[in-house]
């Protein structure tokens, strides 16, 4: 029996195919995510890395090559029916949130996900409750402000939220796509430290591009480097946690023959 949740099997994906500007972005890519692993993803710009996430939520259709989920062919499944079983947080907060409901109401949209919407009106008290329950390890003081319009919260407080959202229903597989990118650094950790609870506390098999060498070290337990359309480094368990940056750029400079530099991976 596998143990697999997703399974890549020789996904290709270019675009502008015919022109001038044609670009062959993921090669051939093969890669296995088992359940319960917690993955980083670093890689320069260009690499393939949102790409790579793109295709498995199926915002991109593949060029060749089969997605499994759960052993289940989702290759052409549509992104709204992927979307029952595949979470995704953005670098923008205003892309997993909708900012003219209120916290309870952009809440129950996502209690709904994967499940039959019927016309029912209205937020039962236990529905409340589960919010406040759910809000308050936040340790933001949104299980306060269930009525607040989500527009009206800053931006730490608004992707914390859309992390909640995101894992409220456990889903299969999180994709987490340079989620604290655009928030300052201490916020950037209040939000790394949460998905950290949550991803640990559901046990939720997840893939988190980071434009941070520090950050693809420190969580997680597997850890894959992209580079030029392929995945040129894949370390876990006690090989990953033994690692250091410089230790990562010269596995990096011996898989894929060529030197990286750490401004190279924070630019990307």
């Amino acid at each position: 029996m596998t143990n697999a949740t997703l399974e890549l099997q020789n996904i290709n994906k270019s675009f502008e195919v015919g022109t001038v500007n044609e670009n062959h972005v993921l090669k051939g890519i093969d890669f296995t995510v088992n359940k319960g692993d917690f993955i980083t993803v670093i890689g320069g710009n260009g690499a393939g890395k949102s790409t790579l996430l793109n295709t498995i939520s199926g915002s991109y259709p593949v060029d060749s090559g089969q997605i499994l989920l759960d052993g289940q062919d989702i290759t052409k499944e549509d992104t709204y029916k992927r979307a029952r079983f595949i979470s995704r947080v953005f670098q923008d907060a205003r892309m997993g949130t909708a900012s003219r409901l209120t916290i309870e109401e952009n809440l129950a949209l996502a209690l709904k996900r994967g499940k039959k919407r019927g016309l029912g009106y209205g937020i039962k008290r236990n529905q409340r409750d589960l919010f406040q329950t759910e809000l308050q390890q936040l340790d933001l003081n949104l299980e306060n402000r269930l009525k607040m319009d989500v527009g009206l919260l800053s931006g730490g407080q608004r992707q914390a939220l859309t992390l909640l959202m995101a894992t409220i229903v456990t889903p299969k597989l999180l994709l987490l796509d340079e989620h604290t990118a655009a928030l300052d650094p201490k916020t950037s950790e209040m939000v790394l430290n949460l998905t950290n609870k949550l991803v640990n506390e559901k046990d939720i098999t997840t893939l988190m591009i980071t434009h941070s060498m520090d950050q693809a070290l420190d969580f997680g337990n597997r850890l894959i480097m992209m580079d030029n359309g392929r995945i040129v480094v894949d370390v876990s368990g006690e090989e990953k946690d033994r690692l250091t940056v410089p230790d990562l750029l010269a596995l990096f400079k011996e898989k894929s023959g060529k030197a990286a530099t750490e401004d190279a991976m924070l630019l990307g």
